[in-house]
This record gives structure tokens, sequence and C-alpha cells, in this order.
């Protein structure tokens, strides 16, 4: 089918002549197909174009024109992986100024479609220092032939906290399919602002504590938990 696609699609007038007087001389379309080695749909709709419109010949339409260049098409895709939080519309104004030229910010997004980039939330997590990395990374070793009677007497603890500030979340950056967990994707929080709860629970095998007991309130940053 690939091929049969390439030949229609440099199919030259010298051969869609022959393939009309072919036909108009009475041969069968499939036969005319098997000949040409293309595909019978191929000389069937150049046949109904014949009958039609008296010409064989393939009409070509400039469409509209491009508002970018291939090198604007890279120039803005490489605005987008340096700074990854632009928006299209941030784009569509750089590349304006860098080129004199008006660009608007859907066609941004197209060209970075084009370029394989697309609009998604970051990842946002709490950074480890290397210290932290080696030191997990140490305990899981020293503990990775414990047993279920072991780990019974172990007692898990982590705490959250939740923003009582407006956080819409529609941060969004520019990135690959299948990178969402790549460095220059992740935003990295380890500060809140403003008011929130911080909840704190624990589980171990068969039990866990009661988390809404351990409920504070933290009023600022800077005031100890209530």
């Amino acid at each position: 089918m690939a091929n049969n696609q390439s030949v229609r699609r440099h199919l030259d007038a010298f051969t869609r002549g022959r393939i009309i007087g072919k036909l108009e001389e009475g041969s069968s379309v499939t036969s005319v197909a098997a000949e040409f080695g293309i595909a019978h749909s191929i000389v069937s709709r150049l046949w109904r174009q014949f009958q039609t419109t008296g010409t064989a010949i393939r009409g070509f339409s400039s469409g509209r024109p491009r508002g970018t260049t291939h090198a604007d098409d890279r120039y803005i895709v490489l605005q987008a992986r340096r700074n990854r939080r632009q928006t299209a519309g941030e784009i569509a104004r750089h590349t304006a100024q860098a080129t004199g030229r008006p660009i608007s910010r859907f066609t941004v997004a197209r060209r970075l479609h084009g370029g394989g980039l697309f609009a998604r939330r970051p990842v946002r997590c709490v950074p480890l220092a290397p210290a932290h990395r080696r030191r997990r990374s140490l305990w899981c070793r020293e503990h990775r032939n414990w047993r279920d009677n072991e780990w019974g007497r172990v007692l898990f603890t982590d705490e959250s906290r939740f923003s009582l500030s407006s956080d819409s979340h529609r941060i969004l950056i520019w990135r690959e399919r299948g990178s969402r967990n790549h460095t220059s994707n992740i935003i990295e929080r380890d500060r809140y602002g403003g008011h929130g709860v911080l909840v704190w629970g624990g589980i171990m095998l068969g039990s866990r504590t009661d988390r809404s007991s351990h409920l504070r309130r933290r009023f600022s940053q800077r005031d100890p938990l209530l």
C-alpha cells in the first residue's frame, strides 16, 4: 500500500495520459492497474476525473502560506526547551521580536507539537540531597532480607502538608512524551508559604495510627506547631 501511495503522489502527466489512453481503447481498470503496477483505486479515480472534468492533469493548490520558516520553527522549539514554563503566547512574542513578523500563539503551539513538545503538568516533588539518597539506599540494602516477624516490630511514619492558600496547579511545561520524570520536567518543592495543615500518620503490619488525632495547623512558616 505504501508503494502504491508513493506512485500516486509522483504520477507524472505523461503516465496519466498513457493510462487514460489505455482506458479509452477499452482496457479494464484492473488490467491497466496491473500493467502500470499501481492500485486499482488510483486508476479508477483518475478515470472518473477524466470523465468529469475532461482532463487527467492533477491540479495543485498553493494553499495558505506558512507563517513561519523552518528556521523559525527550530527557534520556537529551542525557546521552549530552554525555558519549559513559557506559555505559547510568550514564545510567540519573543519570536515576533526576533523575526520582525507577527505570529499567533496557536501557530506556536502547532510548531511545538510538530517538534514533539506538548503542554503538560510538571511532576512536583521534595528534592533529596545526595546524602539522603545514599542513606536510603544503604538502609534498603541492610534490610532486604528481613522477614515478616522482623518487619512486624517496625512502625513507618510520614507527614504531609496541605496548603490552605490558593494553588490551582495550572502551571504547565513543554515536554516530550514519555519524559514525565526527567529532571528538567520536575518542579522541586520543599518550602510552602501561607497557612497549611500538617497530617502525621504511621503504619505497620496489621495496624496503623489514628491520623485524625495528629492534625496540626501552622499559622506561619516561622511559628511553631500549636
